[in-house]
């Protein structure tokens, strides 16, 4: 699975020749998307913001999503998020329980409302899921992914974009990155440095308190200087978490799997083990103490955040 990962990055996103199936399949993807109805839901009694990206893999969107949520939260909102749950074994909406396991609501959704403490619904039907949300009492919806769920309705769109890897070499999935071409959106968001001339706000990842996933101890990083850590990543950029952990002055040997990958014990070397909290939801400990999850934040401008503010102020007055 992650040869396949492997020589698809190399044509996505390294120049490598794409073959002519890539090509014809993504000539098939192409005429599916242009088939789609047109875009018109009924909208919401609730604000939506809308995360997501144009392109397959991670671009850090978890953690933006965190961040808003937080910001809306200190801004007297009451947030809640839908996903869809993206790799959880049951097809039922659920509500996320914060103690509960994340084959039941997915990983990013489970380390969303541990994170935030907010009502996470988790629904293949997005619209159904902010529906159910807004029947609840949340006064603002945030959807984790969905730039392309075509029956939610949105009152901003977000686009989250990783600076090294752009849109790659432009073509659509499969012979390139894209889930769509890229069109206009309220805001976009560049993990990484931005080039001249960009009209995203800049978004930078930085590494906060490591806990023990068996005892709930907290370090941080520089506590694992001068030993050689294992660093662990199922995610869809893993390269990005293990440079910041070697940027932070760590020997690392890095372990990549596939995103959402569900690891087994034989999968986790004997430590000091590193891993991203998307990671640790998925992980029991049975009692091994040399498990540690590593909280990522996304640090965002006060730019963003005033724009962002003012596309929501702007909104409300629109449907006021």
């Amino acid at each position: 699975m992650r040869s396949l990962e492997s020589r698809l990055n190399a044509i996505w996103y390294q120049g490598a020749e794409v073959p002519w199936v890539l090509r014809a399949l993504a000539r098939v993807y192409e005429l599916v998307l242009s088939c789609r109805r047109p875009a018109n839901p009924a909208p919401l009694s609730v604000p939506v913001v809308v995360v997501g990206n144009f392109t397959a893999g991670g671009t850090g969107k978890t953690p933006v999503i965190i961040a808003l949520v937080e910001y809306l939260k200190t801004a007297g909102h009451a947030p809640g998020v839908v996903s869809r749950g993206y790799g959880r074994t049951g097809s039922d909406p659920v509500t996320v329980e914060k103690q509960g396991l994340a084959s039941q609501s997915g990983d990013e959704p489970l380390l969303i409302s541990r994170r935030c403490d907010v009502p996470v619904r988790v629904d293949s039907r997005r619209r159904r899921a902010a529906d159910f949300l807004a029947a609840s009492g949340c006064t603002i919806i945030v959807s984790d992914d969905g730039l392309q769920h075509r029956d939610l309705p949105r009152s901003l769109e977000i686009e989250i974009m990783d600076a090294s890897r752009a849109y790659g070499n432009g073509l659509l999935l499969p012979a390139g990155p894209l889930r769509e071409k890229p069109r206009k959106v309220d805001l976009r968001i560049c993990n990484g440095q931005i080039s001249d001339g960009s009209s995203a706000y800049g978004m930078q990842l930085v590494p906060g308190h490591c806990r023990n996933l068996e005892t709930d101890e907290i370090k941080t990083l520089s506590d694992f200087g001068g030993v050689k850590v294992h660093a662990v990543a199922g995610i869809g950029n893993p390269e990005r978490f293990f440079g910041m952990l070697r940027q932070s002055g760590l020997h690392v040997e890095d372990h990549a799997f596939p995103d959402h990958h569900r690891f087994m014990p034989s999968d986790l070397p004997e430590g000091p083990v590193l891993m991203t909290e998307k990671d640790a939801v998925k992980i029991e400990p049975a009692g091994r103490r040399d498990l540690w999850a590593v909280a990522v934040d996304a640090v965002l401008s006060p730019a963003f955040y005033l724009q962002f503010s003012r596309l929501l102020v702007a909104d409300g007055d629109h449907h006021a």
